[in-house]
């Protein structure tokens, strides 16, 4: 009956989501309350909701400071010697300008913490994606699947569940699963060459004004009636009328690579809020006299972040407030820059809140446990040799619709004492339990990858579409090189 509810729950959950009858926030609050209802939670339903709500609120606040201090430094000019330097790089070539954010990406998640990467790296590209025409849609998935698959990193979490859960040692479990890691990087790599492929052929060659290499003087505006797309892109979809860059997309053409009719009109004005003018050298909250004095302090945040010796919400606490006290010491300068920000805090917090819910439920009726145990005993007797295999294929799932703690907690201790009985060791079990991060990254129970599509101004649901088939092609990749090298059983 758990099982069975508890599935159920996800499904319709998921369902809502991708066919867009319901918002993520209003989906995670009233779907989990129904079926905890229907598990015979009754009024205890309340508890388990605000044992979630305990469980996820250090994360909402991390989430919720990190977007100020990182808000600031973009606002400061910060990231703007970074986007002058990307559009150099770029050469005209969309692709080019999508391996670069994957790129940007990978090396920003060696810091182990998925917000920080979104935050940074859609700080850095979001608005030469936005100004140029490139759908925001790439920027997300390339993004959430290059974080998701360094998220195997030894203090990225999931390794170091894996690991605790089944008492050994993380380096074990890590070492023999970097071929793995790099094969998968490898093909994240393919799948960002191939979006930007699509985009060049969509939209054609960038049009890069000068003036977005230009420091001081000049301000990077879009030609051809504030479209905000470059000039042949408009000419091609022979678009003569004045507009919003996003309007423009209407006419590309559809298909699979028709990835900027993903866009979420809506949302252009909360993107603009949170981003307008990141390549303005004229905006006035910039300053350039505490350029170095903002490095040292994003630095410094970082490996202190890296050294884990503070907790990550007290740590962007501080580095938020001393951020605002340098850049803006007025009280009035203050408000608006938080202000500035808050369409984006009060979206990506309420979804984190509302997700508090579905945990909590998923957790407190038992339901993670019943799926646990209801897979074991459904596993038959000659798949026992291959277990290792079964639980790699089944962490692309599972992770995705239950939290990392719930799958390394409630389910892969369960499996893998299955697996002691026909010689598989705990390690290699912990191996290949990770190789459906890159799935998991997707879930929309990760605080993160909601960050991410929020910042971006992508739906979920679009994300998804383009997302999901692509990180579990890059899962299976890295089992199957797993598998090869010898870190995993066959």
């Amino acid at each position: 009956m758990l099982v069975a509810l508890g599935l159920g729950m996800v499904a319709t959950f998921m369902v809502l989501i991708i066919t867009k009858r319901a918002t993520p926030v209003v989906a995670l609050i009233l779907v989990p309350v129904a079926f905890g209802l229907f598990a015979g939670a009754g009024l205890g339903i309340s508890d388990m909701i605000t044992d979630g709500i305990k469980d996820l609120a250090p994360t909402a606040a991390m989430l919720f400071f990190a977007i100020i201090f990182f808000g600031i430094m973009i606002d400061v000019g910060l990231f703007d010697p970074v986007v002058r330097a990307v559009v150099r790089a770029v050469h005209d070539d969309p692709a080019r300008l999508v391996v670069g954010t994957a790129v940007l990406a990978g090396v920003v998640s060696l810091d182990g913490d998925g917000s920080t990467t979104f935050i940074i790296t859609t700080a850095a590209l979001l608005p030469l994606y936005l100004k140029l025409g490139v759908s925001p849609v790439v920027l997300t998935v390339v993004a959430g699947l290059t974080n998701g698959t360094m998220n195997i990193l030894p203090w990225g979490g999931p390794t170091a569940r894996a690991a605790s859960a089944l008492n050994i040692d993380t380096n074990d479990v890590f070492v023999p699963m970097v071929p793995a890691l790099v094969a998968a990087l490898v093909v994240v790599l393919l799948f960002a060459y191939h979006l930007g492929v699509l985009e060049r052929r969509r939209i054609g060659k960038l049009q890069i004004r000068d003036s977005i290499l230009a420091p001081k003087e000049e301000v990077l505006v879009a030609a051809g009636g504030g479209t905000g797309l470059p000039p042949r892109s408009r000419r091609a979809r022979g678009s003569g009328s004045a507009g919003t860059g996003s309007a423009a997309y209407d006419d590309a053409p559809t298909g699979d690579h028709d990835l900027s009719a993903t866009v979420a009109n809506p949302s252009d004005d909360d993107r603009d809020a949170s981003f307008s003018g990141v390549l303005d050298p004229n905006r006035e909250t910039l300053r350039p006299k505490l350029f170095w004095v903002n490095a040292g302090l994003t630095v410094a945040l970082l490996a202190i972040l890296g050294a884990d010796i503070i907790a990550i919400p007290v740590l962007f606490m501080i580095f938020a407030g001393i951020a605002l006290a340098i850049n803006f010491p007025h009280v009035k300068q203050q408000q608006e820059a938080i202000t500035r920000h808050s369409s984006s805090i009060v979206s990506v917090v309420a979804m984190v809140l509302a997700a508090a819910v579905l945990t909590g439920v998923f957790n407190g009726t038992g339901m993670v446990d019943a799926i646990a145990h209801w897979l074991a005993d459904g596993i038959p007797d000659w798949m026992g040799p291959h277990m290792a295999i079964v639980i790699g294929v089944l962490s692309i799932p599972l992770t995705f619709l239950m939290s990392n703690d719930a799958f390394y907690y409630g389910v892969l201790p369960v499996l893998s004492e299955t697996a002691t009985r026909y010689g598989i060791d705990p390690t290699e079990m912990a191996r290949a339990s990770i190789t459906g991060q890159t799935v998991h990254m997707q879930s929309p129970l990760v605080p993160a990858i909601l960050l991410l599509v929020a910042l971006a101004g992508v739906s979920l649901a679009d994300h998804h579409k383009k997302v999901l088939w692509r990180a579990t092609v890059v899962s299976l990749v890295m089992l199957a090189v797993g598998v090869l090298v010898g870190a995993i059983p066959f």
